[in-house]
């Protein structure tokens, strides 16, 4: 009643279809953890010392097989661990089908999200269902305040200070988070970039706040581009690839990118916030 220059909400069947998807690739990878600990908790009393953190069900079969029970408790344990076995090997064969189904439509929407270090066909779909048209956020800097990875000023008095942000999409916050873990285990610009910001005096924690929000922009930048080419290559097009891959954002002379912000704009024609 107040804007009228606001956004039309409009639904989209391909991205609810994708969202619905990358929930039950969510569930499956909570019910292997679940299944990996229940087998975790009976090996302990099976082998001693337990098993490994990071089990297949191959591992598994191939360590009780060497079991032999000695009473009718040691019995049980190892029925119980064969039979967890078969549920988690039912639940990777699901999960394998699911990122399978997922890494099609993904690439059929034209989405180049998954050349980006750290983003699987979960990951993508969920950014693409989460977000719907990226071209609802003005700038960079109103989508890292809608997923939570623009940090809030908290100064007072003459100390500047930031703190993290607790608001915005939760899920697609959790997507960033990973893919900055998977950058920093890995030898990545995204690592460079934290391993610089730990040089200038943030701490480990804050650095790796100061990564996600520089992931964020390259996201945008990346979705941006790939919607943009998905509109002019029109219904049935095929789209090509981006020339933006870079892990740390697809404008490397912009200065340091984790100035907080305020929260998403209202109207599509609000103007860019400048970056410091």
């Amino acid at each position: 009643m107040r804007a009228p220059n606001l956004r039309r909400v409009e639904a989209d069947p391909e991205l609810i279809a994708l969202g619905m998807l990358a929930d039950r690739r969510d569930e499956l990878g909570r019910a292997r953890t679940e299944t990996l600990c229940r087998l975790h908790r009976l090996l302990l009393e099976l082998v001693p010392g337990g098993a490994k953190t990071f089990l297949s069900a191959r591992q598994v079969r191939d360590l009780i097989a060497t079991i032999t029970p000695e009473d009718a408790a040691a019995r049980v344990r190892l029925r119980l661990v064969t039979e967890l076995i078969e549920d988690l090997e039912t639940i990777d064969r699901k999960t394998r089908a699911a990122d399978t189904e997922l890494r099609q439509l993904v690439t059929e929407r034209g989405s180049t999200l998954m050349d980006l270090h750290g983003i699987g066909p979960s990951s993508a779909a969920r950014l693409l269902a989460d977000t719907g048209d990226i071209g609802r956020f003005a700038t960079r800097d109103r989508f890292a305040s809608w997923n939570g990875t623009a940090p809030l000023d908290a100064s007072s008095g003459d100390q500047q200070r930031h703190r993290l942000s607790r608001a915005g999409n939760r899920k697609i916050n959790r997507v960033l988070h990973i893919m900055a873990i998977v950058q920093l285990r890995n030898h990545t610009p995204g690592r460079v970039y934290y391993d610089t910001r730990r040089a200038g005096g943030k701490t480990s924690m804050e650095a790796l706040r100061a990564l996600k929000r520089r992931l964020s922009n390259t996201v945008y930048a990346r979705m941006l581009a790939d919607q943009q080419r998905r509109e002019l290559a029109g219904p049935g097009g095929q789209s090509g690839t981006t020339t933006d891959s870079s892990a740390t954002g697809s404008n490397p002379h912009t200065g340091p990118s984790d100035r907080p912000h305020p929260g998403p704009t209202l109207k599509a024609s609000s103007a860019p916030t400048p970056m410091s």
